[in-house]
């Protein structure tokens, strides 16, 4: 891992379970441009009730927002939220910098944007 690498990995917002958390440039305000083949391969972020943050999240800039089939998705910042399934152990940035689905994927700051940098492999990009 590069220095550059471990840098982008320190700065970016994790799952409870360690997983980086995405954000998707395609997407307009709070809607979701991701569905389908980019949702299997960006799941959406869910959350049972209303979302929490951990240490160094601001509450104020979580929320959710609707999908096209209804269901919420996890949103901070205004951004909806996205997990990578190259991601295979706590802690990759497999899908930082990535252009897919029409647009590119960076992971979260604690401040709600885009993380810039490279991640922590190569990826799928899909």
């Amino acid at each position: 891992m590069t220095s550059r690498t471990t840098r982008t990995a320190r700065r970016a917002r994790r799952t409870a379970t360690g997983r980086t958390i995405y954000l998707f440039k395609k997407d307009a305000g709070t809607k979701s441009a991701c569905f389908g083949a980019c949702a299997s391969a960006w799941p959406p972020v869910r959350a049972n009730g209303k979302p929490t943050v951990g240490p160094g999240a601001n509450a104020s800039l979580v929320g959710t927002t609707a999908r096209s089939d209804g269901t919420p998705q996890v949103t901070y910042n205004g951004h909806p939220l996205y997990l990578y399934s190259a991601d295979q152990k706590p802690g990759d940035t497999n899908g930082q910098g990535l252009n897919a689905f029409g647009g590119g994927w960076f992971a979260l700051s604690a401040g709600g944007n885009m993380v810039s940098g490279h991640g922590s492999g190569s990826g799928l990009g899909y």
